[in-house]
């Protein structure tokens, strides 16, 4: 490392995008994971979507029940 970094040339926010949208991991039991994966093959979709509907659902039974 050095001992002195020269920034007076440095643009300030020049790699910030606002508009970018992260996709953070997510990390599920073995068991959740293939439970998963077995209604996925059997709809003949991915994952995510299987995650994204199921999660949907609860979302739905959670505003009725508030």
């Amino acid at each position: 490392m050095k001992q002195e970094y020269d920034f007076s040339k440095a643009e300030r926010g020049r790699f910030y995008h606002p508009e970018t949208k992260l996709n953070l991991p997510v990390y599920l039991d073995e068991e959740v994971l293939a439970f998963l994966q077995d209604i996925a093959e059997k709809n003949n979709t991915d994952i995510s979507t299987v995650a994204n509907q199921l999660i949907r659902t609860d979302m739905q039974i959670a505003k009725v029940t508030k």
